[in-house]
């Protein structure tokens, strides 16, 4: 049943929806930090162009965590566990380690301790991909699904403003004082995070669960990895592949498009300024106008619709690109076609993350989340891959075309979901 606007909008003022701006600029300060920010840092400081391209690879972290995620579900932590909860106590683990990491990165001289360096990135990479798993499965059990949209809106907000202050404020501090500064005030920036972890309460589904210690090594390994797999498929059925089907295909026609993005713009003839300004004045505040948006449209009508709104607007808005392609420069239309594709973008992503949210399962989250979350990026971002081939070989207008054409499976796949949906109910 839909719900009033007036009851759809006041889910904003929830002290736990509100929590996750927080917990989301928790997440996404560390990003930045130990990949084109500390690329930055290193390059003003002399180290070698090829040097600098190895410290890349810190960041594939993010694509295993799936890998660990049975044991921030199952194992309990010697007495923080007992203070805070399964998650909470994960979560403030995790953000001590990317704080320490952080000022490990600060108190090192670039030109003599680059491993000392690397090594830092990497606790930074590792504690950070942890806290992600961990706050996905804190905020999917702390409320019902219909408040996951506006959880997840507020989560971008928070994400974004780490981004901006990760990305352009380490710079500003950097040009005023130095790199050591910058990353010192980084370190202390995540105490955001530390202190609404402290803060908040356990979420009520949140089990006592035995730790992997007390079981013989086949219940372990069963419990922790096995059995987040098996719970899947024996709630969803035969439904299980085509769920996962969807979750791979959802965002395939929005990544693929933003691969090519900023080539693009720079082919058509905008200069980096001008692609800079409207990208963060109207990419930023669309964006999150987006996702509350979402959050919004998940109360008062469920998932399933502003699901498959979602799916339609982000093949449609490739269309705006081909047929920006096909006119003169204009930096009115610029501005209008970046904020219509983040508008529907922050809207996608926000319904998206509501909808993975309703799959896992209370005891399973941790590890089921983080293996919805990967497959949503790794099959578009492997398809992406060929799209320089494409432009080089069709030009930009067929490619947006191409881009909006191969979101048409998940357009499909939504709406037969839908009705599945309704005649079951």
């Amino acid at each position: 049943m839909s719900k009033s606007w007036r009851t759809a909008f006041a889910v904003y003022i929830e002290p736990k929806v509100l929590s996750m701006i927080a917990l989301g600029f928790s997440a996404g300060l560390p990003y930045l930090l130990i990949f084109s920010t500390l690329s930055a840092w290193l390059r003003d400081e002399g180290v070698e162009r090829s040097v600098i391209g190895f410290f890349s690879w810190v960041s594939a972290t993010y694509s295993i965590k799936i890998l660990w995620s049975p044991i921030v579900d199952k194992v309990h932590l010697p007495i923080l566990t007992r203070f805070l909860g399964q998650r909470r106590s994960w979560m403030l683990l995790a953000q001590l380690g990317i704080i320490a990491g952080l000022c490990g990165m600060a108190s090192v001289d670039t030109q003599t301790e680059l491993t000392t360096i690397a090594a830092c990135a990497i606790l930074v990479a590792f504690c950070s991909a942890t806290q992600d798993v961990s706050i996905d499965a804190f905020r999917i059990e702390s409320t019902v699904i219909e408040y996951q949209g506006a959880m997840a809106a507020m989560y971008v907000l928070g994400y974004r403003l780490a981004l901006l202050v990760a990305g352009a404020g380490s710079f500003y501090i950097a040009e005023f004082f130095d790199w050591h500064t910058a990353y010192f005030v980084m370190a202390a920036a995540m105490s955001f995070g530390v202190v609404t972890t402290l803060c908040l309460s356990s979420p009520v589904v949140e089990k006592t669960l035995e730790t992997l210690s007390k079981t013989t090594f086949l219940n372990q390994v069963r419990d922790a990895i096995i059995h987040p797999f098996t719970d899947f498929f024996a709630r969803q059925g035969r439904l299980g592949w085509l769920i996962l089907l969807l979750i791979a295909i959802y965002k395939m026609s929005d990544v693929t498009m933003g691969v090519m993005a900023n080539p693009f713009y720079l082919d058509l003839g905008f200069n980096k300024k001008d692609i800079a300004e409207i990208s963060k004045l109207f990419g930023f505040f669309m964006t999150i106008a987006g996702a509350a948006l979402g959050g919004v449209f998940v109360v008062r009508y469920g998932v399933m619709r502003p699901l498959l709104v979602g799916a339609i607007a982000t093949a449609s808005t490739n269309l705006l690109f081909a047929a920006l392609a096909s006119v003169k420069p204009d930096l009115v239309l610029l501005a209008g076609v970046i904020s219509a594709d983040n508008l529907s973008g922050g809207f996608a992503t926000a319904v998206f993350i509501a909808y993975l949210s309703g799959l896992a399962r209370s005891g399973y989250t941790a590890t089921q989340y983080a293996l919805f979350s990967s497959l949503m990026t790794f099959p578009a971002q492997l398809l992406g891959g060929f799209s320089g081939i494409i432009v080089d070989r069709f030009g930009y207008i067929n490619f947006f075309i191409y881009a909006s054409v191969i979101g048409l499976p998940a357009i499909f796949l939504v709406a037969w979901f839908w009705r599945h949906e309704r005649t079951y109910q």
